[in-house]
């Protein structure tokens, strides 16, 4: 099976989107499935894990019931107020739907780069491992030490890096080492835990005029020290056209893949996140 491990719907007129710039057009505009499929179809993609772009426990509502009319949305991954304990009920609610799988907080955007250490966040991790939920990292390379100790407090909970934790690929372009920090923080993550990574986004922390030689290095690093059996492919999809078409993703991923055997970039273009996502 062939999946898309990271795409996003929206509908700005919700109004829940606060990240949201509105003067990018290519962003600020609904996306809904059918605008996705054709892709899909084209390069034979099965199915989506669909992420969440919003704040908001309706954001998740409104995602579910996309996933009850859209065979292609194989999983959801919502969000809940870490901050609010109550949320558990939410949770507990959400865990019940079929295609439901578990949370991702926008850590990238909360100011305390030490957030998720503090202790009123501490239940929603434990509350993730006793519903058997599953865990969307979303940071920086400044975030990399914090997921590791996070990682390390709750060994058994199913946890995924978003976007390879989105090096900096537009400093190394401009002469600066974003490699050597970030690449040290993935191996500890990688030797570490048993964390599975998304190979995404990369082309979006890089500057206009990208090349595949800019991105290879960093890609190359995430296959290297997690293996093809914790890398699952995704396209981050619509946040990608920023820098490039579905198909122009697909197509460098394709490439940054292609000295890997067959059996192993079925496992970081399907297999990988079938396992993560329970999607079989």
């Amino acid at each position: 099976m062939k999946i898309d491990a990271h795409q996003h719907y929206w509908q700005p007129a919700r109004g829940d989107y606060d990240w949201m710039p509105k003067d990018i057009a290519q962003l600020n505009r609904a996306y809904a499935p059918r605008d996705l499929v054709p892709h899909l179809d084209h390069h034979g993609i099965d199915g989506t894990v669909l992420i969440q772009a919003a704040a908001t426990v309706a954001e998740t509502e409104y995602m579910l019931g996309l996933a009850d009319a859209t065979t292609s949305i194989k999983a959801v991954v919502g969000w809940i107020d870490f901050e609010d304990e109550s949320h558990r009920t939410h949770l507990e609610r959400f865990a019940a739907h079929p295609k439901f799988r578990g949370v991702r907080p926008m850590i990238q955007d909360i100011p305390d780069v030490n957030w998720m250490l503090r202790d009123d966040v501490q239940w929603a991790y434990a509350a993730l491992n006793d519903l058997g939920l599953t865990f969307d990292a979303l940071g920086f390379p400044q975030h990399i030490a914090n997921f590791l100790e996070i990682a390390e407090r709750f060994p058994e909970m199913q946890m995924v890096v978003d976007h390879c934790m989105k090096p900096q690929i537009r400093d190394q372009q401009a002469g600066k080492d974003a490699f050597s920090d970030w690449a040290a923080g993935m191996t500890l993550l990688a030797d570490r835990t048993r964390v599975c990574v998304k190979l995404s986004a990369l082309l979006t922390e890089a500057d206009h005029g990208w090349n595949i030689e800019d991105i290879r290095p960093f890609a190359g690093h995430v296959l290297d020290a997690f293996g093809p059996d914790r890398v699952m492919w995704g396209s981050d999809w619509p946040v990608c056209r920023l820098r490039s078409e579905y198909d122009g993703w697909f197509a460098v991923a394709q490439d940054l893949t292609n000295h890997m055997s067959d059996a192993d970039r079925a496992k970081i273009f399907g297999g990988t996140a079938v396992s993560f996502y329970r999607l079989d």
